[in-house]
């Protein structure tokens, strides 16, 4: 290390030496009052590195550490007047060069530690966002864009490198509260940005994974009884979220697809899902049986989507509560009615590859080699097992005989089996 009075690479106007004492302050204050600079750093006789600095206008002085690291000067504040008496000071700063003589740089780690503090959740998480925009359909990044820039808000001026597990806890807390359902996506996404970020170098450990999931535990094997989707199909109302349910019901497509349905997309008696819109980025085309297209045209026109404004329906999770309270059918997820209806398919006599059809799956008969060169798109089959399915569904909620015969009843002459 320098000695006091060794030359620095700061002006030599503001570098001066002198005992740093609580008795020789009152000096040290007169000698820059007469000196006829506006910023001067006394040094401290005994101990090289420490000093005072006073500048003019400056209400307290502040003690400083000055030292070399790697051949370059650095300046560390340890506090002003204020808060620190001149042995305090002197104390402190014996610490840092101690750091010093160690071969740390406590300025370098101060400086490092503010850096670090500025990698806020709020701009990692928009790094994330910026790299799924790219790779999700639209409506899988809005709602990722929806966890992290509302559901986790309460956490996104904290450095990233702070964020602890009882703090994702308080706030999963909180939206358990509004719907178990609804915030085990937002914790699921919230683990995947902290992955993310450990593989980016931002974290060592993800701070989310151990976090208790808020979902109640309902099976994602759940398949629901004729009576139970009577109860549900029943319960539904004139308005957005009941058509949805029902659309849902009779087509077996993914709740965001019949949720984000527009009218540009309905062509009579056709529903064309374009390849942005549908989980395995295909083009998906259904001809919809008569009772779907009797509740598209209860919806009253407006510009762009037929439920919700700007992205379609939303309020998912309110209005299930909703609709589980008029049904009284309970641990049932929008997604089984997906399951639902492929099960029942299969169980009228639906051939597999034809339910596969419907549900727009990417398996099975069209899955590797069979699907690239099997590029049917059984157009007809799919019409008839919706038509099949949707007389299904009006048999059990209005209590009516079957209009069409399950294929499973049909022997192999095409007749009626006995």
């Amino acid at each position: 290390m320098r000695g006091a009075n060794a030359p620095f690479p700061f002006s030599q106007s503001k570098i001066t030496t002198m005992k740093l004492t609580k008795q020789n302050l009152p000096a040290i204050a007169a000698a820059f009052a007469t000196c006829g600079k506006v910023d001067r750093i006394f040094f401290d006789d005994d101990l090289p590195g420490f000093g005072i600095r006073f500048r003019q206008g400056a209400k307290r002085q502040a003690f400083v550490v000055q030292y070399e690291r790697q051949g370059v000067q650095r300046r560390l504040t340890l506090g002003t007047t204020a808060v620190l008496s001149v042995d305090e000071a002197r104390a402190a700063a014996r610490k840092e060069l101690a750091k010093v003589t160690l071969g740390h740089d406590p300025g370098g780690d101060r400086a490092a530690a503010r850096a670090k503090a500025k990698i806020t959740l709020a701009s990692v998480a928009q790094q994330f966002l910026d790299v799924k925009q790219k790779k999700l359909r639209d409506s899988s990044f809005r709602e990722i864009q929806r966890h992290l820039l509302k559901d986790w808000k309460h956490l996104h001026s904290f450095p990233i490198h702070k964020i602890e597990r009882r703090n994702i806890a308080a706030v999963l807390g909180d939206l358990a509260k509004r719907g178990p359902v609804a915030a085990a996506r937002a914790r699921s996404t919230l683990i995947s940005l902290f992955a993310w970020a450990v593989r980016e170098g931002y974290l060592d450990s993800n701070p989310a994974a151990g976090t208790n999931n808020p979902d109640t535990g309902v099976s994602r094997d759940r398949i629901l009884t004729d009576m139970e989707l009577a109860k549900i199909w029943n319960a539904c109302q004139d308005d957005d979220h009941g058509r949805i349910v029902k659309l849902l019901m009779l087509t077996g497509q993914r709740m965001r697809e019949v949720g984000a349905m527009s009218w540009s997309e309905l062509q009579p008696p056709k529903w064309k899902l374009p390849a942005a819109r549908t989980k395995n980025k295909r083009d998906h085309e259904l001809t919809l049986p008569p009772a779907a297209w009797e509740i598209i045209e209860q919806v009253k026109p407006r510009p762009g989507y037929l439920f919700g404004r700007k992205a379609g329906f939303t309020n998912w999770d309110h209005a299930k509560k909703v609709l589980d309270q008029r049904s009284g059918v309970i641990g049932w997820t929008i997604h089984d009615l997906r399951r639902t209806c492929a099960t029942g398919m299969a169980e009228l006599g639906v051939q597999p590859h034809i339910i596969e059809a419907v549900l727009n799956h990417i398996s099975g008969h069209k899955a590797g080699v069979a699907g690239i060169y099997n590029r049917s798109s059984y157009e007809r089959e799919v019409r008839n097992a919706l038509a099949l399915w949707a007389d299904h569904i009006n048999s059990i909620t209005q209590q009516t005989e079957r209009k069409i015969i399950p294929i499973s009843r049909v022997s192999g002459n095409g007749e009626p089996a006995a």
